[in-house]
């Protein structure tokens, strides 16, 4: 292990010993902040020192095999000290990779919830149905890890479907497992409405946001405009006889949110605040990064036909995810939920980027 790692280690051991002492402090245990933030600490840094510490004991069992087996006069047992170093180095290679890991630069949206927008784009009416499609299989995927899926504002479309549609999905670790999902996502099949039996290419896209708290973003008053109006479904039929759909318009950046699916204004006022403020702090996110003025828009792309970052080939029985080339021929079960073997696979892909970016 090279010194600066070393280095960054120790300080790793001397910040876990702080949070503990913390915790055992009657100031801190006395004030529920500073006592979540504590326990928060300790957690995120005891598995680098658990790890740390199973590292330093293999590196010196492994010397001390070396070191057993060049004194050993024994063939038989200097062949099983030889055999049991190795089996230690090995082990030693392997902690410190998990070490370099743990060390990268993590995102710090990982263990936050997320709203996702799923949009039709091209293809028209089949984008619509299509779009619908993609909510349900988030749906499912939301189930397989236990996760609440809550709707937020929709806009259904005529032939089935959505034109688009805002959701929210609480529990643990989902942004690190959605954000993944990110993109335009293209379909190649035979719509409902075809009756050559021609395959046609749809597109929708999908927009991942981690959600943040109140004290994350603060919105001033004075910065938002508030219009409320009659919520309508499809076909313009109305939903309910009420002005309670709320429309909300960022004065500074043009950002416009509309929620219409409660039946109650301030529900839908707070739904709607909750999604601007997601996509503030995206678009804060990106600028402190230099890249995109908008994530949402960098993530959705234009919505053509020839973007996109996952195909699903229905003739084909096959799903492609183009960032890593990876296809998989399960595509019911896909849609069903089945999620999890494209999203382990970037998030393999993903690390090897953070490690190679720590180097």
């Amino acid at each position: 292990m090279d010194a600066a790692l070393l280095a960054r280690l120790r300080e790793v051991r001397r910040a876990l010993e702080q949070a503990e002492a913390a915790l055992a402090d009657p100031e801190v245990i006395g004030d529920r902040a500073l006592y979540a933030e504590a326990g928060r600490r300790y957690a995120e840094l005891r598995p680098a020192v658990q790890i740390f510490d199973d590292y330093l004991a293999a590196e010196a069992d492994a010397r001390e095999a070396r070191e057993l087996a060049s004194v050993e006069r024994d063939p038989d047992m200097a062949g099983e000290l030889e055999s049991l170093a190795r089996d230690r180095e090995a082990d030693v290679v392997a902690l410190e990779g998990r070490l370099r890991l743990l060390l990268a630069p993590r995102d710090p949206n990982d263990e936050k919830d997320v709203i996702m927008e799923v949009r039709a784009a091209a293809g028209g009416d089949e984008a619509g149905i299509w779009a619908g499609d993609l909510y349900r299989m988030y749906q499912r995927y939301a189930e397989r890890h236990h996760w609440t899926v809550e709707p937020m504002n929709s806009s259904p479309s005529e032939s089935g479907g959505f034109k688009e549609i805002t959701f929210a999905v609480k529990g643990h670790g989902a942004y690190s497992r959605l954000k993944f999902e990110a993109g335009p996502h293209r379909v190649q099949r035979v719509p409902r409405t075809e009756s050559q039996g021609r395959v046609h290419t749809s597109i929708a896209t999908v927009a991942v946001l981690p959600e943040v708290e109140e004290v994350e973003v603060e919105i001033a008053e004075g910065d938002v405009q508030i219009d409320v109006f009659r919520s309508t479904g499809p076909g313009g039929q109305s939903v309910n006889t009420t002005d309670s759909a709320v429309r909300l318009t960022h004065k500074p950046t043009g950002l416009v949110v509309t929620c219409q699916d409660e039946k109650s204004q301030l529900q839908n006022k707070a739904k709607a605040l909750r999604v601007l403020r997601a996509r503030l702090y995206q678009i804060e996110t990106d600028r402190r990064h230099a890249a995109q003025a908008d994530s949402r828009r960098s993530q959705v792309g234009t919505g053509e036909r020839a973007e996109k970052i996952r195909t699903y080939n229905y003739r084909e029985n096959r799903v492609t995810d183009h960032r890593i080339g990876l296809t998989i021929k399960r595509l019911p079960e896909i849609l069903e939920g089945d999620l999890d073997e494209f999203v382990d696979a970037l998030t393999l892909d993903d690390e090897a980027r953070r490690l190679a970016a720590s180097d």
